[in-house]
């Protein structure tokens, strides 16, 4: 008796493995790892946005991996997902902390999927496509709760009384990083690579801990590339195990995003056109930083006059650094207040340069905007905002319309 009662209470104490607790750490690392990069392939890149097709084997273990250790269902979190990029930033948003705040969409992001995962007309829209075979309907839909009830039993056996807290562990694992960091704080504060019609960022450290979802400014940027690094800097590690896969016959990749090509050539062409569109967001990013540079060295003209107690100087002076960090947004991402405080400070700063470089910011916006102007009206506009640019007086203006002359498809 003695000796089962002293093997009960070592099971309980360690489990069947009765690992250390550095080898219990580890485990649950490599646990979590895997539910990230089963997000981040099958329901992101593969099932959402349809980058790469899957072999149905490793599409199938993909699919019992989150049955087990989330329990969300496929057509409900591509639904969200697709959801989410047709309607960012705006009313209808699933979980944008522009509309219910940093705080809620960072803590309680798996409630915001919850809910909106009732909406029957979001799941009639936006998610077709999704697997419906019989195990689907029948186990991972229907049963969605067993799973995870499966996984705690495993954990429990493998690592006794400890397992319900790598089983806990594993449970807030997606909800926090997912639901939370990347929907949360990738639309919060970060640095941006592309200047997209929304507040996607890209968070450190450059794609590693979330399989690649922190590099979600350049995911917004191209919504449908397998790959989500862009510069040289920026690892991907869903892309690592992407390309492992497609090395062994087990994925094929369907759309990357298009690579920047820089020609020299004589004068601004129909290459140059659709270069410009086709990077576009790339386009903006470059203005973006132009813009900041103006306003800083705007700042530093008007900093003295400040000093000088000159009341319509100060005035300003406080007018322009409110509106500092808007300046270098797109019309799109701003609302009609802030652009209103925009045209104001520029036009109290009486910033020549200023002035311009908003103006020829929108006109440079009109050429991907417009649906109706055919290519040669597109090349002429493009031919003449160069020339305007070039002839502006004003050297970052200068030296950008020479590097956008040289864009090439």
């Amino acid at each position: 008796m003695d000796t089962v009662i002293s093997h009960l209470l070592g099971f309980v104490a360690g489990g069947l493995l009765q690992a250390s607790w550095w080898q219990v750490v580890l485990v649950t690392l490599v646990l979590t790892h895997i539910t990230i990069v089963s997000v981040t392939i099958f329901l992101h890149r593969s099932q959402a946005h349809r980058g790469l097709d899957l072999h149905p084997a490793v599409s199938h273990f993909f699919r019992f991996w989150l049955w087990l250790t989330t329990g969300m269902v496929t057509k409900e979190w591509v639904a969200i997902h697709r959801k989410h990029h047709a309607k960012c930033e705006r009313d209808g948003d699933p979980h944008s902390p522009m509309i219910f705040g940093i705080n809620r969409v960072l803590f309680r992001g798996a409630e915001l999927y919850r809910q909106e995962a009732k909406n029957e007309e979001t799941m009639a829209k936006f998610g077709h496509g999704t697997p419906d075979d019989w195990l689907e309907r029948n186990v991972y839909s229907r049963h969605s709760a067993k799973g995870i009830l499966i996984m705690l039993a495993i954990d429990l056996a493998l690592f006794g009384a400890l397992g319900l807290t790598v089983w806990a562990v594993q449970m807030a694992w997606i909800p926090f990083w997912a639901a939370g960091v990347v929907n949360g704080v990738g639309h919060y504060f970060g640095y941006r690579n592309f200047a997209s019609p929304d507040t996607s960022t890209n968070l450190v450290p450059w794609g590693v801990i979330i399989g690649g979802e922190e590099l979600h400014n350049n995911h917004h940027a191209h919504g449908t590339s397998a790959k989500f690094s862009s510069k040289w800097y920026e690892f991907d590690i869903g892309w690592m195990y992407i390309s492992i896969l497609r090395v062994l016959g087990l994925a094929k990749v369907k759309k990357v995003a298009p690579k920047l090509k820089l020609e020299d050539k004589p004068a601004v062409d129909l290459q140059t056109l659709q270069g410009v569109i086709t990077h576009r967001y790339e386009v903006m990013a470059r203005y973006a930083d132009l813009m900041k540079k103006a306003c800083r060295q705007e700042l530093a003209r008007l900093k003295p006059m400040r000093r000088a107690k000159s009341e319509s100087s100060q005035c300003s002076w406080w007018s322009l650094k409110r509106v500092r960090g808007w300046l270098p947004l797109t019309d799109d991402t701003l609302q009609p207040e802030q652009l209103a405080q925009i045209e104001q400070a520029v036009q109290k700063s009486q910033s020549h340069s200023l002035a311009t470089l908003v103006q020829m910011r929108r006109e440079l916006g009109r050429l991907w905007e417009s649906s109706s102007a055919s290519s040669e009206q597109l090349l002429h506009e493009l031919q003449a905002w160069c020339q305007r640019a070039q002839q502006s007086g004003i050297d970052g203006l200068e030296q950008f319309a020479n590097r956008l002359r040289r864009y090439a498809a």
